[in-house]
């Protein structure tokens, strides 16, 4: 069977043209966003509108809880969504639902999203104070049920001490290095390195605000910066997170921000400017242009069987290795 191609992070308004976009992209597997600021209970009712959406298109799309399930997408044509959420909200206080919330079918989940959370600290705070009580322990049950501890958008104290603190490898799903792009949201190289070395993945974001020269990064830019992160880190613990936003309106990324705890958006990124979606680099616009990626990859002077790691084979083995219980 062939490697598979997985997108580690996605939030698109979804709709059925978007799922015809994965199969004409050839996408296997797609890491979904189901939450971000939502309750438990309004996490769910998200569930309920992707059960319509597997119910009414089952050739197109099914709900994934294995690695197996990516193979299975492969042979029947299909994509496997995997649910993760962006924020540990929906299990509110309550770290039973960390369990709860596996059993529904999540598998990722961030400690925190841009502020302080319960759990640990976000990249927009002003002091970082590590993992709190209760995030210890929520890493030591994620780790225990195989929910994957994602820091994508968390200060860099509490991300080394996330990586310390678990016991199974991490993932930073959607970011780049700081060193390619300073924003606040991608991460410096002591971070890298200190989650690589742990077996941890990190899967590489397209979203114009983590991309050096915006919406105007060239494919080759992008590529010279994943083979030098190749080099400095192993091209096995690489993979794409795109953090596709497509076709949600800009009223989308203002609530992303600043969820129900702000009346105001910090911006972070630099400016006003910032405040809507960003257009994204002509080379990728949706899920029909991964081959751009594959095809730069091979151009900035990957092997075959290294593009195709950073593609979706790499992801496929974190997979096996975490959705499971602890051995």
């Amino acid at each position: 069977m062939k490697t598979p191609l997985i997108d580690n992070l996605q939030y698109a308004n979804w709709s059925e043209t978007i799922f015809r976009q994965m199969r004409a992209g050839g996408v296997d597997a797609v890491h979904v966003t189901i939450a971000y600021h939502e309750s438990f209970r309004e996490m769910v009712l998200n569930l309920e509108v992707f059960n319509r959406w597997f119910e009414r298109f089952p050739e197109l799309i099914f709900k994934g809880t294995s690695a197996a399930d990516v193979r299975l997408a492969q042979e029947t044509g299909r994509t496997a969504i995997f649910f993760g959420f962006q924020n540990p909200s929906p299990i509110e206080d309550d770290i039973g639902l960390v369990e709860i919330c596996h059993q529904l079918g999540i598998r990722f989940m961030q400690l925190t999203y841009n502020n302080q959370s319960l759990l640990a600290t976000g990249c927009y705070e002003d002091e970082d104070t590590g993992l709190t009580r209760m995030g210890k322990q929520v890493v030591r049950e994620m780790n225990r049920v195989g929910m994957v501890v994602d820091m994508s958008h968390s200060a860099d104290r509490s991300t080394l001490e996330a990586i310390d603190h678990s016991s199974r490898p991490i993932a930073i799903t959607h970011a780049n290095p700081h060193w390619w792009h300073p924003a606040l949201r991608n991460k410096s190289d002591e971070v890298l390195k200190a989650l690589t070395g742990r077996g941890g993945m990190l899967g590489f974001s397209v979203y114009p605000h983590h991309l050096k020269g915006g919406s105007n990064c060239t494919l080759n830019d992008f590529c010279e910066m994943v083979a030098e992160a190749a080099t400095r880190y192993g091209a096995e613990a690489l993979g794409i997170g795109t953090d596709l936003c497509q076709d949600q309106p800009d009223s989308i990324v203002e609530w992303m921000r600043v969820g129900r705890w702000s009346k105001v958006i910090d911006y972070g990124e630099g400016s006003a400017s910032d405040a809507g979606f960003p257009p994204m680099p002509s080379w990728f616009n949706d899920n029909r242009d991964f081959a751009n990626i594959s095809q730069g990859l091979l151009d900035v002077g990957f092997s075959t069987a290294e593009m195709e790691g950073i593609m979706g084979g790499n992801w496929l083995n974190f997979y096996d290795a975490s959705f499971g219980p602890a051995a």
